[in-house]
């Protein structure tokens, strides 16, 4: 039995172009034939370091105990101890090119110790995934063409204290019960410091050990599967959160890892984050995005992540992003562009979706980057979705608007369309929309309690039915009262209050309907799926719109973001047919008036420029869906 690394290992790690890198490196258990523990192979990537050692709880932490050897031009170390196996906490010694011996836990460790202790723990897997007809189907969709309604969750304060185990249940049961597609973890990756939500990444292949083991997170993610759940991950290079953009300065982790900007850059200008106090990784080296491309593949393939978020793209993308003139260093060409960035990017995308079938990678981009859902070959980055924070910020500035003013700001209520298939956009209400000082989604609303209430059921509405697919932060589905607290759960009492039920049971009638009706979902990236009805009746503050899917029967949405009903409100209409009302967020189960369309006249008379039309009743604050009855 092979105990060390073989050739094409080392090669394929020099040239920085293996994919499995998480089978080469790291703490690797050996067993013979028959099972039985033979011990553990480490290795270690450290170019520069004059020396490296192995300190583990079964040598006291003694770096003379156990000094690895140096493989060769490739920065490679390895140690082979016998006996050595599962739950032994680790870390390397390492002399750097400085002349400095500094402790560092291994960038490869699949598991960790409980924070604040940072050493590795070796680890492996006996888990035996159940989710092969969730991989199947999945690998068979067109994520483009499917429904996507994804409920973005903090573990740690959805319900605090629950375990992965226990999430299995009750996380499952309550997503499985509200009809999202999908859930979005925050960063699950391991992570020094809580408050700072996982965004602060010290072991990219290693799940945060706070709520439990990894083949533990391996049976949560196992129950959504098996409940028809995908999962996405957000990754902090930066659908669970990973951050490739950025990583913490701590001595034991990535930072100065042999002595010399390792995976940084060493000049601060290209190397330091400004904002966060982070490092940046230095994508122009070849082992550095060889790292982070494997560490979005493990998690691809060895948790059967459903989809990747790339967090804080438009920091990695611009060299000036957050920085003063002569703060920041032109890429070769002079702009401010950065190229390695770019490549980064590039490689990730293509390697993950020829590896891995039917997987998404979503980028969180907030610029107007040109072709960030292009695919690579044709010179984009080759991400499946973007958040659309346009449409975000425009469609909350225009609903905080008292509905008096509405009238002066219709555009931001319609001039997402404009660029709606400009890339594959997710119209995302986060996390980063209910904290810092931002308030809750209810706490944006004007008016009183009724109309706050009417408000965001409408706007949900609106969005459901809004080109682009769908993410809504956990607690705004039953309209949590306070800004998000990391540190505390949820208000979850306030779901024995009527109110906050109906908003609950709306916003699972709006998954329901949304997934039912393809027209919502099936052309959401072109334009042939969309047509303005209403567009510029700023005075009623309404907008109508018709989806379609491919088969080309329509679904009509109309919002009136005006407390006024419409007792008779010509409406115009595409094709011949006879209408039935399938939703209607005004409903006195949801707390609404109960104003609706009691019978839909089809007037067989163009009306701008539709070919029919029908006179309404359009319930105030309130959106609702028409659909040719059956």
């Amino acid at each position: 039995m092979k105990m060390g690394l073989g050739e094409l290992d080392l090669y394929l790690i020099g040239e920085g172009r293996h994919e499995e890198l998480w089978r080469a490196l790291g703490a690797q258990v050996r067993r013979d034939a028959n099972g039985e523990l033979l011990g553990t192979n480490f290795s270690v990537w450290a170019p520069n370091a004059r020396a490296v050692s192995l300190i583990a709880s079964f040598n006291y932490w003694d770096k003379s105990a156990h000094p690895m050897v140096n493989l060769g031009p490739g920065g490679v170390w390895e140690i082979f101890v016998a006996e050595i196996g599962p739950n032994t906490p680790y870390k390397y010694a390492i002399l750097g090119i400085d002349g400095n011996w500094v402790d560092h836990a291994d960038p490869m460790a699949r598991a960790t110790e409980h924070p604040p202790h940072t050493a590795s723990v070796v680890t492996e897997s006996s888990y035996e995934f159940k989710d092969a007809a969730w991989l199947k189907k999945r690998g068979a969709a067109k994520a483009w063409e499917e429904a996507l309604s994804v409920y973005e969750v903090h573990l740690g304060s959805w319900r605090p204290g629950l375990s992965y185990l226990d999430l299995a249940t009750e996380l499952v049961a309550y997503v499985k019960s509200m009809e999202f597609t999908h859930v979005e973890f925050l960063p699950l990756c391991e992570h020094p410091y809580g408050p700072s939500w996982g965004y602060q990444v010290t072991s990219f292949f290693a799940p945060t050990s706070r709520f439990g083991s990894p083949d533990e997170l391996r049976y949560l993610i196992d129950a959504l599967h098996q409940a028809d759940i995908g999962v996405i991950m957000d990754w902090v290079p930066a659908i669970m959160d990973w951050v490739p953009a950025h990583f913490p300065k701590d001595q034991w982790a990535l930072a100065q890892f042999d002595g010399s900007a390792l995976y940084e850059h060493a000049d601060p200008r290209q190397g330091e984050h400004p904002d966060w106090g982070t490092l940046i990784f230095n994508y122009d080296r070849n082992e550095v995005r060889n790292f982070l491309v494997a560490s979005a593949l493990f998690w691809l393939q060895e948790f059967h992540i459903d989809g990747i978020r790339v967090d804080a793209v438009a920091s990695m993308l611009y060299l000036d992003y957050s920085r003063e003139e002569g703060e920041w260093i032109p890429n070769k060409y002079g702009g401010r562009e950065n190229l390695g960035a770019v490549k980064f990017l590039q490689e990730l995308t293509a390697t993950c979706y020829r590896e891995v079938p039917g997987c998404m990678i979503i980028a969180e981009e907030s610029t107007a980057w040109p072709g960030v859902t292009r695919t690579t070959d044709s010179g984009g980055l080759g991400f499946g979705f973007k958040w659309n924070m346009g449409w975000m910020h425009d469609t909350l500035e225009y609903i905080q608007e008292d509905p008096v003013n509405r009238m002066y700001h219709h555009n931001e209520v319609t001039k997402a369309i404009l660029y709606a298939w400009s890339e594959n956009y997710l119209l995302p209400f986060s996390h980063d929309e209910v904290v810092h000082g931002k308030g809750s989604m209810i706490a944006k609303m004007p008016g009183d309690r009724w109309q706050q209430l009417a408000n965001l059921r409408a706007l949900y509405g609106f969005m459901w039915a809004h080109p682009g697919k769908k993410l809504l932060f956990m607690g705004s589905e039953f309209a949590q009262s306070q800004e998000w607290d990391s540190s505390q759960s949820l208000d979850w009492h306030l779901v024995q209050y009527p109110e906050h039920q109906q908003i609950q049971g709306a916003v699972a009638e709006l998954n329901s309907a949304y997934r039912k009706y393809p027209q919502l979902w099936q052309r959401d990236i072109s334009p042939t799926g969309f047509e303005w009805l209403v567009v510029d009746d700023a005075a009623t503050n309404i907008v109508a719109f018709t989806r379609y899917g491919h088969d080309g029967v329509p679904l009509v949405s109309v919002t009136n973001f005006s407390p006024v009903p419409q007792e008779r409100y010509t409406l115009p209409l595409p094709g011949s047919y006879d209408w039935q009302l399938i939703l209607n967020t005004d409903d006195l189960r949801f707390g609404g008036s109960g104003v609706a369309p009691t019978e839909i006249v089809t007037i067989k008379s163009e009306y701008m420029g539709q070919p029919t039309h029908a006179v309404l009743a359009i319930p105030p604050l309130a959106t609702i869906w028409l659909t040719p009855q059956r």
